[in-house]
């Protein structure tokens, strides 16, 4: 089973995560062929990315080597890729044929749970209206003394 490119040699990846990574290498095994990717670029933090975002530059680029057996490992940019919540990885070239073909991608680093705070909506009155604070027990009485 195998990852292929559909009319060109360019393949995208984007991998979300369900906690914070600190991503610390990366293997691609590929056919031993001109099917493998010659060239890998990896984003952090951009989900949703599509192939018109990938002009912008990559936070780490790698020249890959022919690997059919998976045993290389390309290591990352460990300051540049720690508080990762989303990698896109970006294949722009192979070895010279018309497609892409990639059998397996591996990531190797550390996981933790992410502390991600929602957003609070909160509504905060300028100054306080009376009418929304009434309190039936307290009305306001004159008394006279004589």
């Amino acid at each position: 089973q195998f990852v292929e490119s559909d009319d060109d040699e360019e393949l995208l990846f984007n991998i979300p995560f369900t906690g914070s990574v600190k991503l610390k290498g990366v293997l691609v095994m590929g056919a031993d062929d001109g099917t493998h990717p010659a060239e890998m670029r990896l984003f952090r933090n951009i989900p949703h990315m599509s192939f018109d975002d990938t002009a912008r530059e990559a936070e780490q680029t790698f020249s890959l080597n022919r690997d059919p057996l998976g045993e290389l490992e390309y290591p990352t940019k460990i300051a540049r890729f720690s508080n990762l919540s989303h990698l896109s990885m970006h294949f722009p070239k192979n070895f010279g044929a018309e497609t892409t073909k990639i059998f397996y991608i591996g990531l190797k680093g550390e996981w933790t749970e992410a502390h991600r705070h929602e957003v609070t909506i909160c509504n905060y009155e300028a100054s306080a209206n009376p009418a929304d604070h009434r309190l039936e027990q307290i009305s306001p009485q004159t008394h006279f003394t004589s």
